[in-house]
């Protein structure tokens, strides 16, 4: 696909992603059964689970880390499946990765969002908000486990790209000035200080997307782009439990707007426990803190549960 279309407002998103969303699933399914399912001299949960996005870190934020079980010369890959479920909304993601020699990660995600009673609310009964993201990340220096003994983290640059289709509520973004299409670029310093069992990470990202892009990128009044700090804190209870916290800075290029401050954004966090019985697999169950979307109607902050199972080769 040219690099241009992805700008294009008038590319089918759903189709476009399914599809690469299935053939990155096949690669997956066939490594899977190729071999890669070998033993691996990669420590349990040092490679993150999978992000909302579809890069390997936590689940509302990147790390520098490179997913999969691939270390040094080996090519690795994960699928995974995630739930969020929060007052007002629920959240569906099914993702992909690919990795190769510890450094280099390709990945996507496709979210589907239903805003169930706010949407009626809206006169938009059954609206689904669905984004597709196409990932690529760099590692540039450092291994998060080799320097654990030292103060160098492992550092990665990576980029998102986002199409987002806003189905009935697309007329509505696009006079609020708002695009379907957008990137991220992003720089993560992950550093794992292993006889602690401590693990920490910091993300700088550039972006300019609303509600992480279900709402567009940009608005009439703040279309620029924007650096926005992300956090995670994680404690190694045992070899194969972790449990941590996120927190995500967040744009509000919406607010004010045609609606006021109905469209206010906040920030994100989450409270998180990961859990890996095997190699290949790992769960994670989070407490999630997702502020106000849409508060003109839905005014409580959106509080809930987030689930998620990866398979990892």
């Amino acid at each position: 696909m040219p690099f241009a279309a992805l700008h294009d407002d008038t590319l089918c998103p759903a189709r476009a992603g399914r599809a690469a969303l299935a053939a990155l699933a096949a690669a997956v399914f066939a490594l899977a059964h190729a071999g890669a399912h070998a033993e691996t001299d990669k420590l349990l949960l040092t490679g993150g689970v999978t992000s909302i996005d579809g890069a390997a870190g936590g689940g509302l934020t990147p790390w520098a880390v490179i997913g999969s079980n691939a270390t040094e010369g080996e090519l690795g890959a994960t699928a995974t499946a995630t739930v969020i479920s929060t007052r007002n909304y629920t959240m569906q993601v099914q993702g992909a990765l690919l990795a190769f020699d510890d450094r280099y990660e390709l990945s996507i995600a496709h979210q589907d969002f239903a805003t169930e009673a706010t949407g009626r609310a809206l006169g938009l009964p059954g609206l689904h908000l669905k984004m597709n993201v196409f990932g690529a990340k760099l590692r540039l220096l450092g291994d998060a486990v080799l320097d654990s003994d030292s103060w160098v983290p492992q550092v990665a640059a990576g980029v998102e790209v986002k199409q987002t289709d806003a189905d009935a509520l697309k007329p509505t973004l696009q006079a609020l000035g708002a695009h379907a299409n957008g990137i991220d670029w992003y720089v993560s310093a992950t550093k794992l200080f292993l006889a602690q069992g401590v693990l920490v990470n910091g993300t700088l990202r550039m972006t300019r997307a609303n509600q992480n892009g279900l709402l567009g990128f940009g608005g009439a009044a703040n279309d620029k782009y924007r650096v926005e700090p992300e956090f995670l804190v994680a404690w190694l209870a045992r070899r194969a439990l972790a449990f941590g916290a996120e927190y995500r800075r967040k744009p509000d290029n919406l607010n004010p707007s045609l609606l006021v401050a109905g469209l206010k954004e906040d920030d994100w966090a989450d409270l998180f426990m990961a859990w890996a019985p095997t190699k290949h697999v790992s769960l994670t169950i989070a407490y999630v803190q997702l502020g106000r979307i849409v508060p003109a109607v839905a005014t409580k902050k959106q509080d809930g549960g987030y689930a998620s199972a990866q398979f990892a080769f």
